[in-house]
């Protein structure tokens, strides 16, 4: 079993920038797939940024050029750093963890899945 905790959630205005963290505990996340999520309040929840074993990445339309996403193996841990923050960015933020390594947004192909980090951004 794995356990991912996020952090670095909080209030920023409009502009700003935060770094969200995800640590593994249970086994090495090394060769999983990870990937961000998130939910707006009265939204589904969507895909934001997901990174393979080998530090492929992609990321949503929505945060493109804002949003990177980042892993050190040697810490258990994945990072979303997320700058340029807007309003429309307010929302619980999920780290997830595809065990079987896989390249793919649809929420249900992760096993793994933190308790999530609230991001509030004012305007």
């Amino acid at each position: 079993q794995v356990q991912l905790v996020e952090s670095g959630g909080g209030l920023v205005q409009a502009g700003g920038s935060l770094r969200l963290s995800c640590a593994a505990s249970g086994r090495t996340i090394s060769t999983y797939t990870m990937a961000w999520f998130r939910q707006a309040p009265g939204k589904e929840r969507e895909f934001v940024a997901i990174i393979s074993r080998y530090g492929r990445t992609d990321y949503a339309t929505s945060v493109k050029g804002r949003f990177t996403i980042s892993r050190d193996n040697a810490k258990n841990t994945v990072y979303l750093q997320m700058t340029s923050l807007k309003p429309v960015d307010t929302a619980v933020y999920y780290c997830a963890a595809d065990r079987e390594g896989g390249w793919d947004w649809a929420q249900s192909r992760y096993d793994y899945w933190g308790q999530g980090t609230q991001v509030t951004v004012s305007s």
